[in-house]
């Protein structure tokens, strides 16, 4: 028996819930929440979900996922691009050039956190 692939609402709705426990002050990547629900390679895919979370109840803290090097990849799909580094720093997350300090400090793993 064929297993179905999964449609890409339970995919997105998947990305939501785990992006939603990441707390204040912590960020996460792109790829370590594709890990975190099953689909290794979907970076990109976490990527087209945060593009579309804006305006979502409960709010998605998009803002708290970055690259897998600690880069704001993601800023431009912000209003103002500058969001994305202001609610970060509103958080106590210091960014210098479009990078996370501390970044390996600070980034908060799904897979560990969430006990997956």
């Amino acid at each position: 028996m064929a297993k179905e692939k999964p449609d890409s609402d339970s995919i997105y709705n998947a990305i939501y819930d785990v992006v939603r426990c990441v707390p204040k002050g912590r960020v996460t990547s792109y790829g370590a929440v594709a890990a975190a629900i099953g689909v290794a390679s979907g970076a990109r895919v976490v990527g087209y979900a945060m593009n579309n979370c804006h305006g979502l109840k409960p709010k998605v803290p998009a803002h708290r996922v970055v690259n897998r090097n600690g880069l704001l990849t993601g800023k431009h799909h912000f209003s103002p691009p500058e969001k994305m580094q202001q609610l970060l720093e509103r958080e106590g997350i210091v960014i210098v050039d479009d990078a996370v300090v501390n970044f390996k400090t600070i980034f908060w793993d799904p897979a560990v956190e969430l006990a997956l």
